[in-house]
């Protein structure tokens, strides 16, 4: 009880992420005051949920729910669930019925850059949002194995990821020249899971200029 009034508080306390876990098993915490705690230690919790772990079903299948084009990506950006809407949009990534991974898609995936609109702005922001989610991650060796791929394989990301870029995730305007329906305009809108932040959803909402 001492830590973690020490720790509300603010004090330098020295604790291990292996005794916060004990710490918040003992004081029986809920899944967001567990992460609260950690928070505040600035520590990573070593059980929190990964890429391996599944989310629940129901979370999974909101994206169905949605009317435009929506996925769900992992913390390694690799599409978990997505709906019919985004595998039409997606030619080449969520059609494919393989290789779901974002990243992999845009730098090795030579129809994204007819897909995507100004797929060099495109793709420097994506680096630089990769990168600043990564550092809550750091020394995860599936997200450093991904990098260190990618570095081998595609030039663009291995020039745009030691530029150092580091941008917040956001939302905003998004437009695709699709194969068969043409230039389609979006704005894109993003957002964690509650209880599961290595998880998000992204929506595109049709701008009136795009068809339907």
């Amino acid at each position: 009880m001492t830590w973690y009034t020490w720790i509300e508080q603010g004090r330098n306390v020295s604790v291990s992420p292996s005794a916060l876990s004990r710490l918040a098993r003992g004081f029986r915490l809920s899944r967001a005051e567990r992460s609260y705690l950690f928070e505040l230690a600035a520590k990573r919790d070593p059980d929190q949920a990964g890429t391996g772990d599944a989310p629940p079903e129901t979370l999974l299948t909101c994206v169905d729910a949605i009317d435009g084009p929506a996925y769900i990506l992992d913390r390694a950006w690799t599409a978990r669930r997505w709906n019919a809407k985004a595998s039409h949009l997606f030619a080449g990534w969520l059609d494919a019925g393989g290789e779901t991974n974002l990243l992999r898609y845009i730098f090795l995936h030579p129809q994204s850059r007819s897909l995507i609109v100004d797929w060099d702005v495109r793709a420097k922001r994506v680096v630089a949002e990769f990168r600043a989610a990564m550092s809550g991650h750091f020394g995860d060796p599936e997200l450093q194995n991904l990098v260190d791929e990618l570095r081998v394989n595609s030039a663009e990301f291995s020039r745009l990821w030691v530029a150092h870029g580091v941008l917040a995730r956001e939302g905003g305007e998004r437009m695709f020249k699709h194969p068969t329906d043409g230039v389609l305009h979006y704005q894109q809108v993003s957002m964690a899971f509650a209880g599961w932040p290595d998880f998000r959803l992204t929506m595109l909402i049709a701008m009136p200029s795009s068809r339907p």
